[in-house]
């Protein structure tokens, strides 16, 4: 049996590999999406007071920074058994929503499009963010960057730090904002609606009117059947803040709904022994292995997953957006993996839209930004939509609020069985009687860029306080002498 090994991966947040068997006619016979690293942040929170944990998981990823704050910040607040202010709930979602845009527009024009607007056969050399440019012409990229910006500035303005935010406090937000600063952050908002409006014509011109790129974006072989969840509105609509998360299942039925710690009662996780990622999985259904279709108790969690939980989006533009991409594709759930590019695209808008609409908000400068707080009530959930999916951060701690259990759930680690799925089928379906070169192999690992891998937030699994590891010893000729493993 022949191995084939792409590692590292490219394109993604953090490091992972994926290795391909091929059988004696050099067809696949399995293929895996293994994560080789390990940061263990959930055992670096033990012992931390949880007002410094907001902070403190914003270091986690330099991409991810204001999702794992804010989560931690929800889970902050029902530890100390508070409510934002109404005041501070905006500013909280103003930042959420800059920080969707910035988060959006990396991964679609440096991580996703490359593989289009050079091409997915193009060389390594050229298929990037660099290539991608030279590619749309470079006015055009100044203008994404440009746009862009305007993100990270909001983020920056209402979060202390363009990087790093520093404003969570429990049951409000530390910084208040002027008039001055409401009408900096409208006049910035605009060029986000624009960026927006823009991502979708790129999308339009590069994608959809392409015959040969649709057939990929609407073919078997980036198709996986799952179940998906994501959060929703009191009318069903996608919500990135604060809502009930909905599943539904392979055919869109619902079947099941949860808000807080009600996550227990419906998410199982199950540690692998070839991959730091653990592999979530709906425990009303019970583990099935690694397979999609009908039955599957896999989900999947993220943009597409989003729009395919949710009867719509709750601003005017990303809803006829959303209502062409459904139209387009003739389907309800999508199940096309590249869809994902799209239903991010849609996304952006919508948080853009937002964005402007939150700034507008004349209550966005009242002084009433905070409220008292009590004594720890002793354990918090925190659950908010991240770029990538949703996020859970889960924390319980003494009576002075002192972490003593920490659980973090992110995007990536939801879609781990999803991920392997898309990684299995593409290989089967581009790699055929053993002949594989850089251009399929590229074609292999389009099947994980949609879902926008963050692996350093994602690699927390140890088995039973153990690291599994396996030595592999091989004589001087290459052969395999022994192997020892520890699982």
């Amino acid at each position: 049996m022949r191995k084939i090994e792409i590692n590292p991966i490219t394109r993604l947040e953090g490091h992972g590999k994926i290795t391909i068997f091929l059988d004696d006619n050099g067809n696949v016979d399995e293929a895996f999406f293994q994560v080789v690293e390990l940061r263990g942040y959930e055992r670096f929170l033990v012992g931390m007071p949880i007002e410094e944990v907001p902070r403190t998981v914003s270091t986690i990823c330099g991409v991810c920074r204001g999702i794992h704050f804010t989560a931690s910040m929800k889970a902050m607040d029902e530890i100390y058994g508070v409510k934002p202010t109404p005041t501070a709930r905006k500013l909280r979602e103003l930042f959420l929503n800059a920080h969707f845009v910035e988060d959006h527009a990396v991964v679609l024009y440096a991580l996703g499009l490359p593989d289009f607007v050079v091409g997915p056969d193009a060389s390594p050399a050229e298929r990037n963010i660099v290539g991608l440019v030279q590619k749309v012409g470079v006015e055009l990229g100044k203008e994404v960057l440009r746009k862009r910006a305007c993100a990270v500035k909001i983020f920056e303005m209402l979060g202390g730090k363009p990087i790093h935010p520093v404003t969570a406090l429990p049951g409000g937000w530390a910084k208040r904002l002027t008039e001055e600063e409401r009408q900096e952050i409208e006049k910035l908002s605009e060029q986000l609606v624009e960026l927006g409006k823009l991502t979708l014509q790129i999308f339009d011109d590069v994608i959809l009117k392409n015959e040969k790129y649709m057939e990929l974006v609407t073919g078997d072989m980036y198709k996986v059947v799952v179940n998906y969840m994501g959060t929703v509105d009191d009318q069903g609509r996608v919500a990135y803040y604060d809502g009930t998360q909905r599943v539904v299942d392979t055919n869109g039925n619902e079947i099941a709904t949860f808000t807080g710690k009600g996550y227990l009662d419906y998410i199982a996780e199950r540690v692998l022994p070839w991959s730091y990622l653990k592999m979530p999985y709906l425990k009303q259904i019970g583990w099935k292995g690694i397979v999609d279709g009908e039955g599957t108790s896999l989900y999947s969690v993220g943009p597409l997953a989003r729009l395919n939980a949710a009867n719509g989006m709750d601003t005017p533009l990303a809803q006829e957006a959303y209502e062409k991409m459904y139209e387009t594709l003739k389907a309800k759930p999508v199940h096309q993996v590249l869809a994902y590019h799209w239903a991010r695209a849609i996304e952006l808008l919508n948080a853009a839209e937002k964005c402007l609409q939150l700034a507008k908000d004349p209550e966005i400068t009242s002084p009433d930004t905070r409220v008292e707080v009590g004594e720890a009530t002793g354990e918090g959930v925190g659950i908010v939509e991240a770029p990538r999916g949703t996020l859970i951060h889960h924390y319980k701690t003494d009576k002075k609020g002192i972490v003593k259990e920490a659980n973090l759930i992110v995007a990536t680690t939801h879609n781990k069985g999803p991920i392997n799925l898309a990684i299995r089928k593409a290989a089967k379906h581009f790699i055929k009687e053993g002949k594989v070169d850089e251009a399929i192999l590229n074609h292999v690992e389009m099947a994980f860029r949609p879902y926008d891998l963050c692996l350093a937030c994602a690699t927390h699994a140890v088995t039973k306080g153990t690291i599994p590891f396996q030595i592999d010893i091989y004589t001087p000729k290459g052969e395999l002498y022994q192997s020892l493993k520890n699982f």
